[in-house]
């Protein structure tokens, strides 16, 4: 047969008695708190919608890129001037007014214009008329 080794466990200290001053200061506290102070009220809903909290918004902070390379521009310099145009009341804006006539992108804004005039002839662009 097995033979079992039994040892006798140390007596258990008897439980402390709370001392009474802990006690009338835990009853004090019950009062002053309320018994029940854990349990929250349930809201009272004033209207009839319900709207959806708003929580944290975050930023979006990409791991990588969703494309491989940028997009070039689409209208550029030389896709907003088209062509210069060389009609005979263009030539005399050219000789009387100081002006250059050029046909243009249809989707390209005044500024864009006299940025591209700029870079393509080097030149001080004072304003673009029509565009």
């Amino acid at each position: 047969g097995e033979h079992t080794q039994r040892t006798a466990m140390p007596p258990k200290a008897p439980a402390k008695k709370a001392a009474p001053a802990d006690k009338a200061k835990k009853a004090a506290l019950a009062v002053k708190k309320g018994v029940n102070a854990k349990k929250q009220l349930k809201k009272v809903r004033t209207k009839v919608h319900f709207f959806r909290p708003k929580t944290l918004r975050q930023t979006r902070d990409p791991k990588y890129p969703r494309r491989s390379a940028p997009r070039a521009p689409k209208l550029d310099q030389f896709t907003i001037l088209k062509y210069p145009l060389t009609t005979e009341s263009a030539m005399k804006k050219i000789e009387d007014n100081n002006t250059l006539v050029f046909i243009v992108h249809t989707r390209a804004n005044k500024t864009q214009i006299k940025n591209a005039v700029q870079k393509l002839y080097e030149i001080e662009t004072l304003k673009a008329n029509g565009a």
